[in-house]
Order: C-alpha cells, then sequence, then structure tokens
C-alpha cells in the first residue's frame, strides 16, 4: 500500500491562506466608511397611518338596528 505524499501540504496551505487573505483585504477595500459618523436623532417625525387620516367609527353588533 502506497504512502501518502504530504510534501505539498505546506505549500498548498500556505498559498490558500495568503489567496484568502488578499480576498478579502480586497473585498474589504472597496467598502466605504464615513470618517465622521454623526448620531441619527431618536426622536423621529411620526408619520400618520392612513386609518388615522379619517375618522371611522365602529359599530358593536347590539347596536346595529333590529331588521
Amino acid at each position: 500500500m502506497p504512502q501518502l505524499d504530504t510534501s505539498t501540504w505546506l505549500i498548498t496551505i500556505l498559498s490558500m491562506v495568503i489567496t484568502l487573505f488578499i480576498v478579502f483585504q480586497l473585498k474589504i477595500s472597496k467598502h466605504e466608511y464615513l470618517w465622521n459618523p454623526e448620531p441619527k436623532s431618536a426622536s423621529t417625525l411620526k408619520q400618520p397611518s392612513p386609518w388615522e387620516k379619517k375618522w371611522t367609527k365602529i359599530y358593536s353588533p347590539l347596536s346595529l338596528p333590529q331588521q
């Protein structure tokens, strides 16, 4: 039974790690980061919902006229 040749494993693993490092560096370098990020105000403007704009009345079944 032949023995497993492990002489190229070191080169393969090192080249894979270096390649992954370069790929991740290239991906990260394409992002644009703000130098002075400003915090957003906590109080946001309340937008009225469409159902809040008009007056609606809810009738309960007992208050409807008898038919």
